[in-house]
């Protein structure tokens, strides 16, 4: 019988839609869990564009678009740079995909050729490393903890890349942690990849999503050849809508646009209309009072994770993750944070996933928290969890 082909085969599951499907179950036999595994926004998508999408299909636009995507659609993100970043793009640039998720395949299967590599943080999102290996591409990792910042750095760069190194994939705000690179650590770091002749992509689909008056540059400001993955579902709040875009220099439109037209065709038509209203006033002015409620959730839970002794040495200024250190918490009955997760699941009823989701360097002690929830349901997973820990 034939064997999945090997490239599926080293393929990870991703861990957290594991343990979202046993909280499910759980929650099917009566228990009531408070969800802080999924890194998916709440609230519901903006009234605008779900009422933009209604009219989409009432109009018949059910059709496909270009492989690229809808002209006015790619126009109006080329205009949000211009509007968020005073940065000038050319709509041309903008490439619609299903999710950044389609966007990051584009990108590697564009420029990672086989057995060749992209040096990745790690800890960092899980699906990055598989896409590369789906493409039968390699995976450089660089360790980054709190003295770091949980990022990568110049310095670290400049000490991991290789000669099989080909590209360079960052993420800020990053997940798991939160953490935001500054403008100058973007303009080091690049600096760095020119020098190797390589090049740098930086995933931003958490942008808009900062706090502290803080706002995240984007690479664009200090790379123009740098390529950047976007997403409508996180700021924007359109998961299910399955929406993202690539921003990539002249030379590489042609391609992605072969590649999209071979992958999938295009970006989903419906999706596309609605999104057009994700830029008009009315609904910023919506996003915006759901960016201060993320941050207000961030302090709060922040405040009350380190009460109950996590340590978290970066605290995150993006994003809705907290990426927490639960070293002092961990003993001879729960001892790493994948045991910790189980038991605080089923003793505790708070699904949290546990650090071994990200990668490998510290994630036997370390937890990430979504505050992807209302703030009386994170108060009541901070009450389990301080009576579990009271109790074990």
């Amino acid at each position: 019988m034939l064997e999945p082909a090997g490239r599926a085969a080293q393929i990870e599951p991703f861990r957290v839609m594991s343990l979202l499907a046993e909280a499910r179950q759980l929650e099917g036999e009566g228990r009531d869990i408070v969800h802080m595994e999924v890194g998916e926004p709440d609230f519901i998508t903006a009234t605008p564009i779900i009422q933009a999408g209604i009219e989409a299909l009432q109009a018949g636009h059910t059709h496909y678009t270009a492989a690229t995507g809808l002209p006015q659609l790619r126009q109006a993100i080329a205009d949000w740079y211009g509007h968020n970043y005073q940065l000038d793009i050319a709509a041309n640039r903008v490439i619609v995909t299903p999710g950044a998720s389609g966007a990051l395949l584009l990108a590697f299967g564009a420029l990672l050729e086989r057995d060749r590599q992209v040096m990745l943080a790690d800890p960092g999102y899980p699906c990055n490393r598989h896409f590369a290996r789906f493409i039968e591409g390699r995976v450089n990792t660089a360790n980054v903890d709190a003295s770091s910042n949980f990022q990568l750095n110049a310095t670290l760069v400049a000490k991991h890349w290789n000669q099989q190194t080909d590209l360079l994939l960052l993420a800020s705000p990053s997940n798991p942690t939160g953490t935001v690179l500054e403008q100058n650590q973007l303009a080091q770091i690049a600096e760095q990849v020119r020098q190797r002749d390589g090049q740098l992509i930086v995933d931003e689909i958490y942008h808009g999503l900062t706090y502290d008056g803080f706002v995240a540059p984007t690479v664009l400001s200090v790379d123009e050849g740098a390529i950047v993955i976007n997403s409508f579902s996180k700021f924007f709040g359109m998961t299910g809508w399955r929406l993202g875009w690539l921003v990539v220099p002249e030379r590489w439109v042609a391609v992605m646009d072969k590649l999209a037209q071979n992958l999938f065709l295009a970006a989903p038509t419906v999706a596309q209309h609605a999104a057009l209203a994700a830029f008009q006033p009315e609904t910023l002015q919506i996003l915006e009072q759901r960016r201060q409620a993320f941050e207000q959730r961030r302090d709060h839970l922040l405040l009350g994770l380190k009460r109950l002794g996590f340590i978290i040495d970066s605290p995150p200024r993006g994003a809705f993750y907290i990426y927490a250190d639960c070293s002092a918490l961990l003993d001879k009955e729960t001892p790493d944070s994948i045991q910790l997760c189980q038991r605080l699941l089923h003793e505790a009823g708070v699904a949290v996933t546990p650090g071994v989701d990200f990668g490998q360097h510290g994630a036997a002690h370390h937890c990430r928290f979504a505050y992807t929830n209302e703030l009386n349901r994170l108060d009541e997973a901070l009450i389990r969890i301080g009576d579990w820990l009271q109790q074990r």
